[in-house]
């Protein structure tokens, strides 16, 4: 699972400023946080954990639902 929603609050940002400072639109971090978009790109991972100063695997929870 994808706790992109988490990590961005932890920041303080929203998602528009987010997607202004990752480079991924501001709809596709909706889809990803809402759970419509369940597998984001690697480089979509990449960009946002860039963002938020964190690692792709920070942004992944396991849950047994869901590995790296």
């Amino acid at each position: 699972m994808i706790i992109l929603h988490k990590m961005r609050k932890k920041r303080r940002l929203t998602q528009q400023q987010l997607a202004t400072i990752s480079g991924v639109s501001q709809q596709a971090i909706s889809s990803i946080e809402n759970g419509s978009r369940q597998s984001p790109s690697v480089e979509t991972l990449y960009k946002l954990s860039r963002a938020l100063k964190c690692t792709v695997d920070d942004l992944i929870e396991e849950n047994g639902e869901e590995g790296a």
